[in-house]
């Protein structure tokens, strides 16, 4: 994270404003005034030969000027040459060759001449030359001999052209001849070998020249090299041995310089220029270079050093950098000295470079013309293009040498003055007019201008100005005070104000005043100060693995009168937000990260005047790239090393190395684990197996995951050998009760050792004497028929291939096939443990009869009934296992109160033997299960209804219902109730103590076992303390008048008139029972009605549903529905549906008084009414 500084440019835009401020004032154009050259072509202009020639020259002035031109100093008659023409309001002149023509015909020195009636400008002699790019010469060229170890230098010598080409070497097929301090290229082209290595015969060396302006490359015949040596074979594992040149046998010897040749040597260059020094040296080994200065350092921030340091550049000379330079070049066998003697000359630059002058009458001036250079340059005035010798006296003018006086001038002093300033290595030519003028001031810029500037910043206000005699210029803040000038203001000659550092209290209005002798003219400028832009939350360096989401902060606090604008830049480019990138305001969300959006963020927050930036840098974790350029080295019969060059591990240092394998005999294609190395070697030795065609790969691994595998190596294929080892997990099953299939893991190919890899199979029974039988095979398996059933042999496989059989194998026992079991366990015997266990115990059987492996003894049961009258029950066969050879286990997870089944067999690996006798055994009663849908309703706040249906599995005869409540408030509890209620009670209502208290309550229901499981619920929080009755009220009053309510309402109505019409439909069906006056008769054994099992009520609203009926001992009778409910009487029976649930009623012998009191009879329930029809 960084606030990054201003890019360069700033600094330089703000230095060449300064310097604007500082120049000539210039006189508006409606005014009249001497010709000024405002654009010219370069003094050395060289031309495309294919294009049209355009030599520039343009100039301003009133009268606007006319043009002509000179050629080699002689006038240039542009009308009688058809093919030049001169551009309408320019002196720019153009030669047209597509009608034909040489342009080298037009090459010369060319002069433009601007005049009116008021003087005349010269432009620079400019020469005009036209490119060349001319041919290689044809050349044979025989092969180079040379001796390892030789220098060699292959000469370029290409063709001269204008400008010179570009030079660089390559091979016939056009590929780039690699460079290093070995071999290089020298400044004039060649190419130089400090020592000459056989390896540099592998190609040859065509030098190669590119001409700037036809853009071709022209390329000489190929050098070919024939290289002697003392050891002709090329190991490339030379290459990086550290005494190479020992041995390849090559001999050492010191370093001599190869270019420049000698001890000594000097050399010129221009002021302003780059000095270029170059020390090419030979030797064995490759000998090094070093730069000195005798009497001083390096210039360091101007030298550096090129082509592996055999160069040394000093860019921008001056004078200080003339002296004695000297390179050493040296090597383990010593070293050598070359010394370079620089002198530094320089064509004329100005010191002091004449400018316009700009007078009233009588008034003084002077122009100054001065310049240095070495040799020191001469000086010559001209007029109007004319030498200032031959013009008419003027006694208002005097010439001082560099100076020209001016005095008392008048208007007809009024002309062009040219400065030539030359020596021997060139000229200047400076341009400046003396114009007589009598002006009142006036302003150039628009009046009333706005200027926004930010606080702490430096500022100009600009008021540009013109009048003669040149005005003075004052500033002044919001209309008072003193001249602006000095301490945080500067007035520059153009009338700029500078503000070094601006406040907050420097906004205002400015007024500027220009004066002179003839009036004054002002004009205003208001200055408003903004608060700057900054960014206070920076983004931070982030380190993202490859697929995650990044985020980059930038929130920013700017002037709001100023619209802000935030952009992000990469590696200082515009970044482009693709659809993996979210832009807000104060962040950047990269999703997904990959490679290539590593790289540094820039934020960037600007304004219309000013911004901030701030970076970031975001390095991306990535897979390592693949390792490349496998090499087999040190090939052994059961070995080899392989080598490889790392990829790039993208930022995660790299952990391991994967190396894989393939060989194209067993399974062609595909590649397995070798071995896994260090991340810190590239090189590894790998054992091998015989007889196998290796071909490796290597994959690299870091943090972020694995790289894509090498491109495969060469192949390496190892000989033969005898195997070494036998196939494992060897085994012999019966897959039917005559056979044994014997069965093997086959062996891969790096266990074969040689071809035709097969498997001698032997086999015998066990302990006898009987001799192997054997047979060859070539897959994994093996079948042997016509076996006795679940006899023991002895097995053996060996691999064998055509170099010879394995070690001997080891032998393993395995079985023919099973038959099914004989005999069942006899004298079955049963213990009831519980209501939902039994015990077992019997007789095993004889070992003989199992006929294979005895797996296991196993129990079958079943549920015949319930003890329970009219219960269904699923009679689904279930089974108890019993591995090994044991004689007892236990079977649980039985239903009480249940009459059960149960047989026993013996299992082997072939099924169930035959059955046992079947037993038979009865659970006991248990107790129930919880009570089912409990529900706690409050209707109001004096009561509190309860609501249960009976449990799902009652395991025995219920005798009733256990409920446990207390109240509490918070943490504070009351006293425990408890409430007992017969086994056909599924309701019960309670007054509540009092409206704040809830209450908590426990239900279970009971058999003679015990209770069962209980159920706990709470009742509902009460409403408002304040006003429990009214909102009670709104809220029903609220629900009665909506929509949704009154359309239920509406369906239960019409729901209950459905039943209504099928229950009497069913009542019509079902005949007619007989109805007993009195209820208080008892109904006795020997009642006539018992047969067709009808009975009366005492009264309407007690009868029995129709389609079920109570008979004497209390139970109810199916008749047309499975779903109908069941009475119990005391130790009755109740009924199960399918899936075991309890839906039968209960009946116990009550007082009439108690059953009219509770009201919670099944028999009088509406509810179950329309259960006993569904």
């Amino acid at each position: 994270m960084a606030r990054q500084q201003p890019p360069p440019w700033v600094h330089a835009a703000v230095l060449l404003c300064l310097l604007c401020l500082s120049g000539a004032i210039e006189i508006p154009m409606d005014l009249s005034q001497p010709p000024t050259i405002t654009k010219q072509s370069v003094k050395d202009h060289i031309v495309d030969p294919r294009d049209n020639i355009l030599i520039e020259c343009e100039a301003k002035g009133n009268p606007a000027p006319s043009f002509h031109w000179t050629r080699n100093s002689r006038y240039f008659n542009i009308a009688k040459d058809p093919r030049v023409s001169m551009r309408r309001r320019s002196g720019t002149l153009v030669i047209d060759f597509r009608s034909g023509g040489r342009p080298e015909e037009y090459e010369g020195e060319y002069q433009c001449f601007a005049r009116n009636k008021y003087g005349t400008a010269l432009s620079n002699r400019i020469r005009l030359q036209v490119s060349k790019s001319p041919l290689w010469p044809k050349e044979n060229l025989d092969p180079v001999v040379v001796q390892e170890g030789a220098p060699l230098t292959l000469q370029c010598n290409p063709p001269p052209g204008l400008p010179s080409p570009v030079i660089f070497w390559m091979s016939s097929s056009m590929e780039p001849i690699t460079q290093d301090k070995r071999v290089s290229q020298g400044h004039n082209g060649d190419l130089y070998f400090s020592n000459v290595m056989l390896q540099d015969m592998q190609t040859d060396y065509s030098c190669n020249a590119r001409f700037h302006f036809t853009h071709t490359i022209q390329q000489k015949n190929a050098f070919t090299l024939k290289v002697l040596t003392n050891n002709p074979y090329n190991d490339s594992s030379l290459r990086n041995h550290p005494d190479m040149y020992s041995a390849r046998g090559v001999a050492e010897r010191t370093p001599s310089f190869m270019y420049p040749q000698g001890t000594a040597s000097s050399q010129m260059v221009l002021r302003g220029m780059d000095l270029l020094l170059e020390c090419i040296a030979s030797g064995v080994p490759t000998p090094d270079i070093a730069w000195y200065k005798k009497g001083g350092d390096l210039p360091s921030d101007k030298a550096k050093f090129e082509n592996f340091n055999k160069a040394l550049r000093i860019t921008n000379v001056s004078e200080e950098d003339s002296g004695e330079y000297f390179c050493l070049a040296s090597n383990k066998m010593g070293s050598t000295r070359h010394t370079i003697s620089v002198r530094v000359k320089a064509a004329p630059y100005w010191l002091d470079e004449p400018k316009n002058l700009i007078l009233a009458p009588g008034e003084d001036g002077r122009l100054v013309c001065r310049a240095n250079g070495n040799p020191k340059p001469t000086v010559q005035w001209m007029i109007n293009g004319e030498p200032l010798q031959s013009a008419p006296p003027n006694p208002n003018r005097e010439v001082a040498g560099d100076t020209i006086i001016f005095r008392d001038t008048q208007i007809s002093s009024r002309a062009v003055y040219q400065c030539n300033t030359s020596n021997e290595h060139g000229y200047l030519l400076a341009n400046a007019f003396v114009s007589v003028l009598d002006v009142p001031p006036r302003m150039l810029s628009p009046r009333n201008q706005l200027i926004r500037v930010i606080l702490y910043n430096r500022t100009r206000l600009d008021c540009p100005f013109f009048g003669s005699p040149i005005p003075t210029l004052r500033w002044f803040k919001n209309g008072q005070g003193s001249n602006l000038d000095g301490g945080n203001y500067h007035v520059y000659e153009n009338g700029s104000l500078e503000i070094k550092m601006i406040r907050k209290e420097d906004q205002g209005i400015y007024t500027c005043v220009a004066t002179n002798i003839l009036g004054k003219a002002e004009n205003q400028v208001r200055l408003e100060v903004k608060d700057p832009t900054r960014i206070f939350r920076m983004p931070e360096d982030q380190v993202a693995k490859r697929g995650t989401t990044v985020q980059l902060e930038c929130r920013v606090k700017h002037d709001p009168s100023l619209k802000l604008t935030v952009s992000w830049l990469k590696d200082d480019e515009p970044l482009y937000i693709g659809n993996r990138m979210k832009k807000e305001d104060d962040s950047l969300t990269i999703f997904g990260v990959a490679e290539r959006d590593q790289g540094s963020y820039t934020c960037v927050a600007s304004t219309e005047l000013d911004q901030d930036l701030a970076k970031a840098y975001l390095t991306v974790l990535g897979r390592p790239d693949r390792p490349r350029d496998l090499e087999l080295t040190d090939l052994a019969e059961r070995s080899v090393r392989l080598t490889w060059i790392p990829g790039d591990d993208n930022n995660s240092p790299i952990t391991d190395y994967v190396v894989q394998f393939e060989e194209d005999q067993f399974q062609p294609g595909v590649w397995h684990d070798h071995s896994k190395f260090p991340g810190s070697v590239n090189s590894a030795v790998l054992q091998l197996s015989p007889y196998v065609n290796y071909q490796f790969r290597v994959i690299a691994i870091n943090e972020v995951g694995s790289s894509h595998p090498s491109l495969p190596s060469e192949r390496y294929r190892t000989s033969g050998a005898p195997p070494e080892s036998n196939p494992a997990d060897v085994k012999g099953e019966g897959t039917r009760k005559n056979n044994m299939e014997i069965t093997w893991t086959p062996m891969n190919a790096t266990s074969a050792f040689g071809p035709n890899l097969r498997y001698i199979v032997k086999w015998r029974r066990r302990e006898t004497r009987e001799s192997w039988n054997n047979v060859t095979v070539w897959g994994s398996r093996y079948v042997v028929g016509q076996t006795p059933v679940y006899v023991p042999y002895e097995i053996r496989v060996q691999a064998e291939n055509d170099f010879g059989k394995g070690p001997e194998p080891d032998t393993v026992i395995g079985y023919s096939g099973e038959d099914y079991p004989r005999a069942a366990p006899t004298d079955v015997k049963i213990r009831v443990l519980n209501s939902t266990a039994i015990s077992l115990q019997w007789n095993r059987v004889y070992p003989d009869t199992v006929q294979g492996q005895l797996r296991e003894y196993r129990a079958y049961y079943w549920r015949e009934s319930s003890l329970l009258k009219n219960l269904w029950v699923s009679q689904k066969r279930q089974q108890a296992s019993f591995p090994g050879d044991r004689p007892r286990g236990v079977v649980s997870r039985l239903f009480p109160y249940s009459n059960y089944k149960l047989e026993m067999v013996v299992v082997n690996g072939r099924g169930d033997g035959p059955r046992s006798e079947t037993k038979e055994f009865t659970t006991p009663e248990g107790v129930p299960s919880a009570p089912r849908r409990f529900r706690v309703r409050q209707p109001n706040l004096e009561t509190i209804s309860l609501e249960w249906d009976h449990p799902e599995h009652p395991n025995g005869i219920l005798i009733g219902y256990t409920l446990k409540y207390v109240a509490f408030n918070g943490t504070k509890l009351g006293k425990q109730i408890v409430e007992n209620f017969s086994p056909n009670q599924t309701k019960f209502t309670m007054q509540r103590a009092d409206p704040v208290s809830r209450y908590r309550f426990t239900l279970s229901a009971r058999t003679q076992v015990g209770s069962g499981e209980a159920v706990t619920e709470e009742s509902p929080a009460p409403p408002n303390e304040a006003t429990p009755t009214a909102a009670y009220t709104n809220n029903q009053a609220d629900i009665a008048t909506q929509g949704w309510f009154i359309g239920l309402m509406c369906a239960i109505a019409l729901l209950v008139l459905i039943l209504l019409i099928v229950c009497f439909i069913k009542r019509s069906r079902g005949g007619k029972y007989p109805v007993r006056e009195k209820k208080d008769v008892p109904l006795g054994p020997e009642d006539p009605k018992e047969e067709d099992g009808s009975f009366d009520y005492s009264d309407e609203d007690n009868k029995p549903l129709q389609g079920s009926q109570t008979s004497l001992d209390g139970t109810i009778k199916q008749q047309e529905s499975d779903d109908s409910l069941v009475d119990y009487g005391e130790g009755g029976e109740g009924q199960f549906n399918e899936d075991g649930s309890f839906i039968g009623q209960y009946t116990v012998k009550k007082d009439k008084e108690e059953t009219e009191g509770n009201e919670s009879s099944e028999a009088t329930s509406p509810v179950n009414a329309i259960y006993s029809l569904a």
